[in-house]
């Protein structure tokens, strides 16, 4: 089982390859990741109908 002093230890190592600067700019990325993929479920929840009457496109 994982102590406490066993995570310490690894997010010790973590920080000290990796450096505080590599990791939150990672989070940022990670962040911006999962904006971006939010945006595009909400984008695909738009009905499809709707989604014909606004294409240019679509001929009747």
């Amino acid at each position: 089982m994982l102590s406490m002093w066993h995570i310490l230890i690894v997010a010790l190592l973590v920080v000290l390859l990796f450096g505080r600067g590599k990791i939150s700019d990672l989070m940022g990325d990670v962040a911006k990741g999962i904006k971006s993929f939010r945006t595009g479920m909400a984008e695909d929840d738009t009905p499809p109908q709707l989604k014909q009457d606004n294409d240019p496109t679509h001929k009747s």
